[in-house]
């Protein structure tokens, strides 16, 4: 079972403090954390550990700290929301609206493909949009979500849709925009299976109250998952929801037999400071099936290379 480790380092099982490599990415055992004792061994035939990671990417606004940081982390499989992808050379675009102006990476996807290399990305674009040139001129872009997995982890079976709503290819518009997610069946080298799938949910100008959007959105997101899992695999699925931890939306993964980490381990928020409004919250969430007892899970708050946290599951 998932241990909390103790102000040492150590876990009650006796693993040891993460190595440099991880504490210079921020992944260390402090209070919250989970740590127990399984050890990463050195080739796709001796993985100990699969390491799963949910982040919203903020659309690379901190491109230069988050591009690093899941460098040194290396996860097997890397769950990313808010992804743009945009024609030509790697720049920086603009998105606008009423409320703000955010800096863009123009093709996050190519960025990230570089850290680590051994990686290959999957994206499921949710909308198509114009973002603003330098200049000031727009440029057509995709947005979405992708999910990088090492290349010596065969994806064997995958499964792509919505949740709320279609693709909108004539512009983001306004909220509620469409929200999709994506699931990918994995079969290691050894062992079970791993079904990871993630959503990045509807943004409710209202709110993160529960509704009857919201209920759809978790039938859809449930239906995904328990179609792409089978008898005996293991099973995460996460996302940057945009739903508040009493949502009715847990209740139905519930019925999947998945349980959520992100309150259950008494986590506080999964916000970073560099969220605009003053009570961050849980935004973000990650669960397992009731046939996995995870390694350890943590809220990466350092660095902050979102105004989300990364999410980091091992298996």
């Amino acid at each position: 079972a998932a241990r909390r480790a103790r102000p040492n380092g150590r876990g009650r099982g006796g693993a040891e403090r993460p190595d440099g490599r991880e504490r210079a990415a921020g992944i260390s055992a402090r209070r919250g954390a989970w740590r127990g004792g399984a050890q990463r061994g050195t080739g796709p035939e001796t993985v100990a550990v699969l390491k799963i990671m949910r982040l919203n990417a903020w659309g690379g606004r901190l491109h230069d700290r988050l591009i690093p940081y899941l460098t040194a982390a290396a996860p097997d499989v890397l769950c990313l929301q808010e992804v743009i992808r945009a024609p030509g050379p790697r720049r920086w675009l603009a998105y606008r609206d009423a409320e703000r102006r955010l800096p863009q990476r123009s093709d996050l996807l190519a960025d990230v493909a570089v850290a680590p290399p051994s990686h290959a990305g999957v994206f499921a674009p949710s909308a198509r949009g114009p973002l603003h040139e330098a200049d000031g001129r727009q440029a057509e872009t995709l947005w979405g979500l992708a999910t990088f997995v090492r290349m010596d982890l065969p994806v064997v079976e995958m499964r792509q849709g919505f949740v709320h709503g279609a693709f909108r290819g004539d512009g983001f518009g306004p909220f509620p925009r469409p929200a999709n997610a994506l699931g990918m069946r994995l079969q290691p080298a050894a062992g079970r299976a791993v079904c990871v799938v993630q959503m990045h949910g509807l943004r409710d100008p209202r709110g993160k109250r529960h509704t009857p959007e919201r209920t759809g959105q978790a039938e859809r997101l449930a239906a995904m998952a328990r179609e792409l899992a089978r008898p005996g695999d293991a099973r995460a699925v996460c996302g940057d929801f945009n739903v508040q931890p009493d949502s009715a939306t847990f209740a139905t993964l519930a019925e999947l037999g998945l349980r959520e980490l992100v309150v259950e381990g008494g986590f506080a928020g999964t916000r970073t400071s560099l969220y605009a409004k003053p009570r961050g919250g849980v935004a973000d969430y990650m669960l397992v099936g009731e046939e996995v007892s995870p390694k350890g899970f943590e809220v990466v708050r350092d660095p902050e290379v979102s105004d989300h946290c990364p999410l980091l599951l091992e298996l």
